[in-house]
Parts: C-alpha cells; sequence; structure tokens
C-alpha cells in the first residue's frame, strides 16, 4: 500500500471502524450494552393515538434523541378508525422490517460487502375474530408473517443468502416475535 493511502472504512453508510470500536468496548465492559428503550403513548380518540419517542437509557446513562419522533396509529374506515396512521399491527410490521434491514446492513458493513440496494416486503395475516373476541380458539396475534428480501449488490448470492440468515439472528425484534418475551403491564390512575 502506498504511504498517504487510506483504507476505506465506510461502508453501506456505516463507519465499519468506529462500529468495530463500539463492539470491542461493549464486549470489554458488557454492563455498558443494557439498552433501555421508551415510548409514550397516549389516547386520542376512537382507535387513533400518538406515540412520542424522545428518551432512552444507554451506554450507562441516560440519554436524549436529537429530537422528538412522533409515531400516529390509527385503524382503518372499515375497522371504525379514520385512518389516521397505520394500525398497531402494521406498525409492528414497519418495526420488523427497519430492524431487520439494520441488521442486513450492519452485517454486510461488517464483512465489507457493499450493498446497492435492499428492498423488504412483508405480509402478516391476522384473523380479527381473536381481537374481537368472537373466537376463543382465535388467538389476538399475526398467524403468520412472510418476508422477502430484495438485494442488489457485488457479492454472491450465497453470501447475500448467509447475510439474510444473519439479519435474522441478530434482529431484537425478528427474535421478539419470533420468542416468547415477557410483557408486564401494570395500570395507574391519571
Amino acid at each position: 500500500m502506498a504511504q498517504g493511502t487510506k483504507i476505506e472504512s465506510v461502508v453501506d453508510g456505516l463507519d465499519v471502524e468506529q462500529l468495530r470500536t463500539a463492539m470491542h468496548d461493549l464486549k470489554q465492559q458488557p454492563e455498558l450494552a443494557t439498552l433501555r428503550l421508551r415510548a409514550h403513548n397516549r389516547w386520542i380518540d376512537g382507535a387513533h393515538a400518538e406515540t412520542r419517542i424522545y428518551d432512552f437509557y444507554g451506554m450507562g446513562g441516560e440519554g436524549a434523541h436529537k429530537g422528538e419522533f412522533m409515531l400516529t396509529g390509527d385503524e382503518p374506515e372499515p375497522l371504525l378508525g379514520t385512518d389516521k396512521g397505520p394500525n398497531a399491527t402494521e406498525a409492528l410490521l414497519h418495526g420488523l422490517a427497519c430492524c431487520l434491514n439494520a441488521s442486513f446492513i450492519y452485517q454486510a458493513a461488517l464483512q465489507g460487502v457493499r450493498i446497492d440496494e435492499l428492498e423488504l416486503d412483508l405480509e402478516g395475516d391476522l384473523d380479527l375474530r381473536g381481537f374481537l373476541g368472537l373466537e376463543p380458539d382465535v388467538p389476538p396475534q399475526f398467524l403468520e408473517i412472510r418476508v422477502t428480501f430484495r438485494v442488489k449488490a457485488d457479492a454472491p448470492e450465497g453470501k447475500l443468502k448467509a447475510l439474510t440468515d444473519l439479519a435474522q439472528k441478530r434482529s431484537p425484534v425478528f427474535n421478539s416475535v419470533t420468542r416468547p418475551v415477557p410483557v408486564r403491564c401494570t395500570m395507574e390512575l391519571l
């Protein structure tokens, strides 16, 4: 290598050197790896609600996003909503898609695979009888979710398939919806 030549450390929009340093630091100090994410939701009317996301705990202390994110949820008109936003199950598909996308890109960047295009299409099946309590044997959850990765990259198909599998293995949202996660609910009076 010629003197003064710098190795490109940004792959797929990620600074791989910075990512490797962060991974090293987290391995050396596992207590810093604890991340507590928060969402603050309030009901508006009917099925319409808003969620604000602005703070979190991570890397050993309290943190805040650069700005507040506002997410709106509702139901479509056929389900008696006002269609002011995606419904919660559509938002879950969005969260799953974004997490699989990020997991794929992080793993590709770490392996030096440059991605030209990455698209995910998700489709999930629900039976509203479970949500409405009409049939006790129908679960109020997705019955199946199908995810299609569409990838364009200068890499062999086998490598891209391996990255697709690794994205599923590493995605917190994928693992949260495919494995039981304890959820504790409490109620407080306003």
